[in-house]
């Protein structure tokens, strides 16, 4: 048996993020992978479908990815050739606690991150019913495209899709779609989206797979975590649908056994797996942290794009908390006329003494300008703060100064 200081299971963001850390801070690493390393986000997941938001057909998308994955998956594998890490290329199953395969750990990650939840409906088994990995396995566009779903996922494939050129209809069982998203911004997000050609069905269950009219099916209902059945032999606490229990330090109830990323399903994000990956490590090495896992931004890729961090305005509402909402739009700012993106609107909310309690946005390069909120959150920044921070003109940056002008 080969004793190490680490052993991670999974090279996806948070595994070799972890391994990374690890590594640099001289702990003896062992990564088992059985599949391609980068894990969903970089060989099925963000980045291929940013590849399809970014080309204007189908056919040079496809190009794009073909190029874009391999170099990227060849920086991973550069990133995991550091002289104390080892990859073993097999699928890691647990013997006992701190047995994994033919290596001990007394610390070791679980990063195995998540798969495609499929919903119990009748005909799922009908070959035009594909995942969001079989609709980017597609070598002809498919002219009706139906996605169960309207969450990111069947987002941001509706509106890439539509602009190459299909006919696509996004079913979705509750009354608004993007959930996560305030609702004022993801109801005029979905209008937009209307106008440009796609059909909602909204507050619409499927029953059978026959009732849907349509070349090709994309279940679009989100992901659940892939947690292993060899976690038996462990101990460790787990639920096939809510993940494995860890606490704040992403610590199982198993001393030394830690899950980070989706496997956990605290926030299914590749930018939260990283930085879980860097908490972990941070307590393998009695090391402390300024992390804020409460403040996490995040993005939605459709044309124009939406981005939110901290609550929505409905969420801020049922909590009963005070606040105050101040708004902005693309079409007032210079920048967006000039780059001819006049479609969008920011809502940036705050306590009654001015402190910034998050931002919910939609239009070109949301995602950038919630980024910055992000950061001010980090640093407890005022509104009053806010207004006096220069911002360069012209940008689309000075969208979020005007909410507080």
């Amino acid at each position: 048996m080969n004793n190490v200081d680490l052993i991670i299971i999974g090279a996806g963001p948070g595994g070799y993020r972890a391994a990374e850390y690890a590594a640099k801070q001289g702990l003896k690493v062992v990564i088992f992978e059985d599949s391609e390393v980068g894990g969903t986000c970089l060989n099925v997941g963000c980045i291929p479908t940013k590849t399809y938001v970014h080309s204007a057909t189908f056919e040079e998308a496809r190009q794009r990815m073909s190029e874009v994955v391999p170099q990227l998956r060849q920086g991973v594998e550069g990133i995991l050739s550091h002289p104390n890490i080892t990859v073993v290329r097999e699928k890691g199953v647990f013997v006992d606690a701190h047995t994994v395969g033919d290596y001990t750990a007394d610390n070791i990650i679980i990063a195995t991150g998540s798969e495609t939840k499929w919903l119990p409906i009748k005909g799922l088994d009908n070959p035009r019913v594909v995942d969001s990995t079989g609709l980017l396995q597609l070598d002809t566009l498919p002219k009706r495209l139906a996605i169960i779903g309207a969450g990111v996922i069947g987002m941001e494939f509706a509106s890439v899709f539509q602009r190459f050129g299909s006919e696509v209809t996004v079913i979705e069982y509750l009354k608004e779609c993007l959930p996560a998203l305030d609702s004022d911004i993801a109801k005029r997000l979905r209008k937009y989206l209307e106008k440009r050609g796609i059909t909602f069905k909204m507050k619409t269950a499927v029953e059978n797979i026959t009732e849907i009219d349509a070349d090709v099916i994309l279940m679009a209902t989100g992901r659940k975590p892939r947690v292993q059945k060899d976690l038996a032999n462990t101990g460790i606490d787990y639920d096939e649908r809510k993940g494995i229990a860890v606490d704040e330090n992403f610590e199982t109830n198993v001393k030394g056994v830690y899950a980070i990323g989706d496997v956990n399903a605290r926030q299914m994000l590749a930018h939260a797996a990283e930085m879980q990956a860097v908490r972990a490590v941070n307590h393998i090495l009695g090391k402390t942290d300024g992390i804020r896992f409460d403040i996490m931004p995040a993005a939605i890729f459709t044309s124009p794009e939406a981005a939110c961090v901290g609550p929505t305005e409905d969420q801020l509402k049922a909590a009963g908390s005070d606040y105050v909402c101040k708004k902005a739009f693309w079409r007032a700012n210079g920048k967006a006329l000039a780059m001819g993106e006049t479609e969008g609107m920011l809502k940036l909310f705050a306590s009654p003494e001015g402190t910034i309690l998050g931002c919910h946005a939609y239009g070109a390069h949301a995602a950038d300008i919630v980024q910055e909120v992000s950061v001010l959150m980090c640093k407890q920044t005022t509104l009053e703060e806010l207004a006096d921070m220069v911002h360069i003109h012209p940008t689309l940056s000075e969208i979020l100064k005007n909410a507080v002008d």
